[in-house]
């Protein structure tokens, strides 16, 4: 009876609330989709705080192979060029930064005031056959670019290979 989880949230009137915060979290959660189901909660209300909260200390970042170089693009909003770093280090490209935004406003006699800052970091391994003395990095409107080209070794068509049967 004493492991029962219907009793364990359950307290007499003389006890200390029992803290359960994976309890109260799954109750959060089947709240939040008992309203959405039932229509009361807008889902794009919660895009700007989901993405505010959980995505900021890993930016976005897209990796794509083509013919003669690796092209690697993060997206950084808020971000300015001068507190972005890109480095080479142990066979991996790091991307560090720090965001730092303020916004405030006025209305109806109510004044609110709002900051984010914060450092973020996010480390790659190079793929085989990229050249590490050749890699740049430009940055424009929120968008690090960085240009990984690959050897001309690695920029060789596969070669294929004949199967024998034995």
């Amino acid at each position: 009876m004493a492991d029962d989880p219907k009793m364990l949230s359950k307290q007499s009137e003389n006890t200390a609330p029992i803290w359960q915060p994976l309890e109260d979290f799954r109750q959060a959660v089947d709240r939040f989709f008992d309203n959405v189901a039932k229509g009361n909660v807008p889902l794009a209300d919660f895009q700007p705080t989901i993405h505010r909260y959980f995505s900021w200390n890993l930016p976005a970042v897209d990796m794509v192979e083509k013919d003669t170089a690796f092209e690697l693009t993060a997206e950084l909003p808020g971000v300015v060029a001068k507190d972005v770093d890109v480095f080479l280090k142990n066979g991996s490209i790091v991307i560090k930064g720090e965001k730092s935004e303020e916004s405030q406003t006025k209305e109806n006699g109510h004044y609110f005031k709002e900051r984010q800052y914060g450092s973020f970091e996010r480390q790659f391994t190079l793929p085989a056959g990229v050249d590490g003395s050749a890699i740049e990095a430009t940055f424009r409107d929120g968008i690090l670019k960085v240009t990984l080209p690959k050897t001309l070794e690695a920029q060789k068509p596969a070669k294929k290979i004949d199967v024998k049967v034995a």
